[in-house]
């Protein structure tokens, strides 16, 4: 199909939504971009304006040091519009890439209104479109177009609300304390974390003190038993985790051969293995608190978290059930899902997502197959985790740097030991083995100019050499 016939829809018109609108017109797509505001409104929204921030106006930390930092300039890279906007509306705000709220949404808007390819119309969408589409509705999906997304890719793959437990990057879990096991000699699956009484009784004095000053938003909602904050099964009593989620019933810690007082549990969250989620801790404690509480678990003391535990209202699909990594759905491979609803967290995230499926619905649209980054590349990590991580319980993930492979290990030294790289020796390189590899795909494979993007001055490092 020739460029002048090909087009495609969009539903939405947020962060995800108003990228793959002008990702796809890049490309000389036609695209009849819906949004349903101000037509209709939601709960979260003020404006009628597209990519409308609702929360924190920052897209993360620059700079070489940062997984956003990378996902940044990999969109830089290729013109991303959603990044390419926030650099015109960039605020002082340390080595972070935050915006001034309202010029940021401006400039989307305008982009996408000025686009001679773009056709904005005005309305809710309540079945998912026929045709090549992009659907990045967001969180706040309305109920009509979600029940036809459930029909769609079947009712059990739907989620309204996140309720997840911290991860934790395998690296800083202190095995010297845990230990691999599985319940009554099961297949040892999980990493278990040991508490002694005195352990378990500050462990638990803490989570107290940091439930009774968080604000708790997200009460309103109905929760599943199984998924109740661990916070709320503490207000039950100071027995009830361990009875619950932190039992140690058929788990003998080796090294005394007795179940130990309580235990926290690890479940693996990716192929690999490089991310481990708390079992049972779901959380709606705030950030610091989480950390505080998490590191008086015997084993986690330095555990560095790559995604935080929330609770809030949010509709998003079980990626890895229904995805393939080019973001198109299974079940029909011209829908293409990006944004919050295909499992991401995050603007930054959303916007690389909107990139990625607007680039491929206008590939499918003139006669092309749909691509997927390479897997050192920041979205190329992440789109991966989404088909491919674990579907129970699945949550949405932010971008982190166990989504991407290590570097390989340095050679032995004179005693014959293998040094572990620290953060400041192996993340630079991670940066520019992912920003090359994403550039050389997007010109050899993807055919798009490409523009190599400079380190923002206030973000760069002191790079160390490898030796």
């Amino acid at each position: 199909m020739s460029a002048s016939e090909a087009a495609i829809t969009v539903v939405g018109a947020g962060l995800a939504g108003s990228e793959a609108a002008l990702a796809a017109a890049r490309l000389g797509v036609r695209v009849r971009l819906f949004e349903m505001r101000p037509v209709k409104m939601t709960p979260a929204h003020r404006t009628g304006n597209f990519a409308e921030l609702v929360c924190s106006t920052s897209l993360g930390g620059e700079g070489e040091m940062q997984s956003k930092g990378l996902l940044q300039a990999e969109l830089r890279s290729v013109g991303g519009a959603i990044v390419g906007a926030a650099d015109q509306s960039r605020v002082p705000a340390g080595n972070a890439l935050a915006v001034d709220r309202d010029e940021f949404s401006a400039r989307v808007t305008r982009a996408v209104r000025g686009h001679p390819l773009i056709e904005v119309v005005g309305g809710e969408v309540e079945a998912v479109p026929e045709g090549i589409a992009v659907i990045a509705s967001g969180p706040l999906t309305s109920d009509a177009l979600a029940a036809d997304l459930a029909r769609l890719t079947g009712s059990e793959r739907l989620s309204f609300y996140d309720a997840a437990a911290p991860v934790i990057a395998f690296e800083s879990i202190d095995l010297d304390k845990a230990w691999r096991a599985g319940r009554y000699d099961q297949s040892a699956d999980y990493i278990n974390c040991p508490f002694t009484k005195d352990e378990y009784l500050a462990f638990f004095a803490a989570l107290e003190q940091a439930r009774a000053h968080t604000p708790h938003d997200w009460e309103k909602l109905e929760f599943f038993e199984g998924c109740m904050p661990i916070e709320e099964i503490a207000r039950r009593g100071v027995d009830t985790p361990r009875f619950g989620p932190m039992s140690p019933k058929g788990l003998d810690d080796p090294r005394t051969g007795r179940w130990p007082y309580a235990v926290a549990q690890l479940r693996q969250e990716d192929r690999e293995g490089r991310m481990w989620s708390l079992v049972g801790f779901q959380t709606g404690l705030k950030w610091g608190d989480q950390k505080a509480v998490v590191s008086l678990i015997p084993g986690l003391e330095n555990a560095e978290i790559v995604r935080y535990g929330v609770m809030h209202r949010n509709t998003y699909l079980n990626a890895p059930e229904v995805l393939d990594a080019t973001l198109a759905l299974r079940a029909d491979p011209a829908k293409f899902v990006a944004g919050v609803l295909a499992g991401t967290e995050g603007y930054l995230e959303s916007a690389a997502t909107g990139w990625l499926a607007g680039t491929n619905a206008a590939r499918l649209a003139l006669g092309l197959a749909p691509l997927t980054p390479p897997a050192e590349s920041m979205l190329g990590g992440l789109v991966r985790y989404l088909a491919s991580a674990n579907p129970q319980g699945f949550q949405p993930m932010n971008v982190n740097w166990a989504l991407v492979p290590e570097l390989p290990a340095p050679e032995p030294g004179p005693s014959g030991k293998v040094r572990k790289l620290g953060k400041r020796e192996k993340r630079p390189p991670m940066f520019r083995r992912g920003l090359s590899a994403f550039m050389a795909w997007a010109q050899d494979e993807a055919g798009l100019p490409v523009t190599p993007p400079a380190v923002p001055e206030h973000a760069a490092d002191e790079v160390p050499v490898l030796r």
